[in-house]
């Protein structure tokens, strides 16, 4: 089993994705922004790698207007060689990638041109995959689309311009439940009469169920007879929903207990695909809390990432975790992570903000300029006066962390949740 995130990195730098309007997006404009998005891809894989990551998905932001007429540049040739290079590290880490083109990309559209753009854009995706020399176990997920006037017809009419897909793309192409039209019943049906892998989606099911009630461990196994031993195995999504927030909208992070009793249900046999805002927080999380024997120091090299936000947060969740990882013979990753989520939802006090801030204005207030230390405090004082919020000090401490070179600080989570 992997598990892995989707696009984007949480507090890592060098790893961002850059854009530009089309009134900017010359042939030079465009060339810088591609070289810069090739190499944050190739240092999200580095850092997988490290973290012992091995499901991700790549953003579709990778190549700027990347289906558009608009982008003349032959990408793939000019960026031949790292983008094999990146493929190699992906093959050579036992890491499995996919795409997940947006919701403009709609196959059963009324309308020819919508069609029309939609085949571009997943030749545009398959071609990244293809770009790094990656099998087909490497996938580009979609939902089936709209129902326009007929749900029948809509659905004849995915199948009918699917079939007319390069093979190249076929090949790469799965399909998945959404939390409005189409079930995993009916997703279902397409792909077993078209020989089409199909991914689970728990939340878009619970939000969208079929009208015949099956356990998820049933509709998992379900989808697990559409895959084929070439398209390598298994995936599902898995996400949780946001407290408070509209219906199907993913929550910050993924809670721990919710996911272990959904992870006790299902063959390890399988990949998971986290569907969450904080990204590979979670990620990490997951994988830490479905390892057998972890070794203590990656709980400790993760609270030294979370200690910070936990105290900005609540002082007695601060001395609890620490109490909690002192006992080196009986530490559970489920409570660590259970009482760091605790923490993640108190927006603290006053008083709690204000020592974190004064913990980290700590590891560089020696190096501080005069002006600097002036500076500091001023905004201290705006602060404790309620002028300014807590994002606009730490801000300020951040850009002390990088003047400074503050590694430790930089590579927390402090300045990102």
């Amino acid at each position: 089993m992997s598990i892995g995130y989707a696009c984007k990195l949480i507090g890592v730098p060098n790893t961002d994705m850059k854009a530009c309007t089309l009134k900017n997006a010359s042939d030079e404009r465009l060339t810088e922004l591609m070289e810069h998005n090739i190499n944050s891809l190739s240092n999200i894989i580095d850092y997988n790698i490290r973290n012992n990551i091995r499901l991700f998905r790549i953003s579709s932001d990778l190549i700027p207007f990347g289906s558009s007429e608009f982008n003349h540049i032959k990408w793939w040739e000019v960026f031949q060689k790292e983008l094999i290079y990146i493929g190699g590290k992906i093959k050579n880490s036992g890491m499995r990638v996919s795409m997940h083109p947006g919701q403009y990309t709609v196959l059963n559209s009324n309308k020819i041109e919508v069609v029309k753009k939609a085949v571009d854009d997943l030749i545009y995706h398959t071609r990244i995959l293809d770009s790094m020399e990656l099998n087909q176990e490497h996938k580009i997920v979609i939902h089936i689309g709209g129902a326009y006037d007929s749900k029948i017809l809509s659905k004849e009419r995915f199948v009918k311009n699917y079939k007319t897909l390069p093979e190249e793309v076929k090949k790469r192409l799965i399909i998945e439940n959404d939390d409005k039209i189409y079930t995993i019943e009916e997703v279902l049906s397409i792909g077993i009469e078209n020989n089409i892998p199909v991914v689970f989606d728990n939340l878009h099911n619970e939000i969208n169920a079929p009208e015949i009630k099956r356990s998820e461990i049933d509709w998992i196994n379900k989808c697990r007879d559409t895959w084929k031993k070439e398209d390598g195995t298994q995936k599902i999504h898995y996400s949780q929903q946001a407290e408070g927030k509209r219906t199907g909208s993913h929550s910050n992070f993924i809670a721990i207990n919710e996911f272990m009793n959904f992870y006790n249900t299902i063959d390890k046999d399988i990949d998971i695909m986290l569907e969450v805002k904080d990204k590979n927080l979670s990620c990490i999380k997951c994988i830490n809390c479905t390892t057998p024997h972890l070794k203590i120091s990656r709980l400790e090299e993760e609270w030294s990432k979370y200690k910070y936000t936990v105290l900005e947060k609540s002082h007695n969740k601060y001395l609890q975790i620490r109490q909690h990882l002192k006992n080196k013979n009986n530490i559970s990753p489920n409570t660590f992570y259970t009482l760091l989520e605790e923490s993640l939802k108190s927006d603290g006090n006053k008083g709690s903000q204000l020592n974190s801030i004064l913990h980290v204005w700590g590891y560089f207030k020696s190096s501080t300029s005069y002006k600097e230390k002036e500076n500091f405090f001023r905004d201290l004082e705006k602060f404790e006066t309620n002028q300014i919020g807590i994002n606009a000090v730490k801000k300020h401490l951040k850009k002390l962390s990088e003047k400074y070179n503050s590694k430790y600080l930089l590579s927390s989570y402090y300045f990102y949740i």
